[in-house]
Parts: structure tokens; C-alpha cells; sequence
């Protein structure tokens, strides 16, 4: 069996350490210049962010409540790229995505930027 102190300082620094990764992530998605930069920022640091303090929080709660927090870790780890993902479409198909921050477009031949969709083939 782990010390209770040892417990309580790792949920302590996990606790910290996902608040500063939330943090970090909520100032880059005021301080990044593009859509896709923004998403990013929104997306994979909150995602981090919130699983080292579902961890944390696991560490100081019975069991039966941790198996709770794992759940809602499983679900944001499902719904938030795909969220990405569809939020990045919509801004791309929109032309909110400015084309010269990107290094690559590999959507440029599958999508247009403008106008209807092509129909299904």
C-alpha cells in the first residue's frame, strides 16, 4: 500500500501539472494567428490537461469513483478529434483557413474551398 503522503504530493503535482497544461492551452487559443493553430491549442494540450487532473483527482477518490473519471477520460478522448476534426472541415470549407500559414494542403484536391460540394460518386 502506497503512504497516504505519497499519494496526496503525486495527486498534488498532477493536479498542477494538468491545471498548467489547460492553462497553456487556453492562452494559445487566444494568442495563435490561424484556425487550425487555434484548434490545435483547444484541443490536445485541454485533452492532456484534463487527464492529468482526472488522474489526479482518481489518486484522492474510492474506487468505484475512479472508474467514473476513466469513463469521462474515455469520452473526451473519443469526441474531441472528432469534434476537431469536423470543426476544422467547416473552417476549411468555409475559407476561414488562410493558405499561406499552411506547409501542406492536402485537402486542396479533394475539397473546394468554395461554392457547392461535388456530388457523391
Amino acid at each position: 500500500m502506497i503512504p497516504a503522503a505519497v499519494t496526496d504530493v503525486l495527486s498534488a503535482v498532477l493536479l498542477l501539472a494538468g491545471a498548467t497544461q489547460c492553462l497553456l492551452g487556453a492562452i494559445g487559443l487566444v494568442r495563435l494567428p490561424s484556425v487550425l493553430s487555434r484548434m490545435q491549442a483547444a484541443t490536445k494540450p485541454q485533452t492532456l490537461g484534463l487527464f492529468l487532473i482526472l488522474a489526479g483527482a482518481a489518486l484522492r477518490v474510492p474506487l468505484d469513483s475512479a472508474v467514473t473519471l476513466l469513463l469521462v477520460a474515455v469520452f473526451q478522448l473519443i469526441t474531441a478529434p472528432v469534434i476537431a476534426q469536423l470543426v476544422g472541415r467547416s473552417a476549411y470549407n468555409g475559407g476561414s483557413v488562410q493558405p499561406r500559414l499552411l506547409v501542406v494542403d492536402e485537402l486542396a484536391p479533394r475539397m473546394p474551398r468554395e461554392g457547392p460540394e461535388p456530388p457523391p460518386s
